[in-house]
């Protein structure tokens, strides 16, 4: 499958999850969660989805609302995109907004 076309299926994902986040019902999944990236595999049986959360120290356990979750947003993200196979979704962390300020001040750091 061309690379360009996994892009636009990527970012298809994101933004269908980023709207079905919203509606889980889970009481883990609280606050301003956002989908800050998607990697499908070629086959579309698997995808990597990368939650941030605005408050920091509850994203582990807004990731594992979300795992708890996952079957109802694979069968409601089958409903909204036209796609042969639904990929197995995945939550992971991410923490590069963390790492880029860690960076950001290491950097401010060295200009004094």
């Amino acid at each position: 499958m061309s690379a360009t076309r996994m892009g636009r299926i990527n970012e298809e994902i994101q933004r269908a999850l980023s709207e079905l986040i919203r509606t889980v019902k889970d009481p883990r999944v609280h606050g301003l969660i956002s989908v800050t990236a998607v990697e499908t595999t070629a086959d579309l049986k698997y995808a990597k989805v990368y939650i941030s959360a605005l408050d920091q120290s509850d994203v582990d356990q807004v990731v594992k609302g979300l795992k708890s979750a996952s079957g109802y947003l694979r069968r409601e993200l089958g409903h909204a995109l036209d796609l042969r196979n639904t990929p197995e979704l995945t939550f992971l962390r991410d923490d590069s907004m963390i790492k880029g300020a860690h960076i950001l001040k290491i950097i401010e750091g060295l200009d004094k």
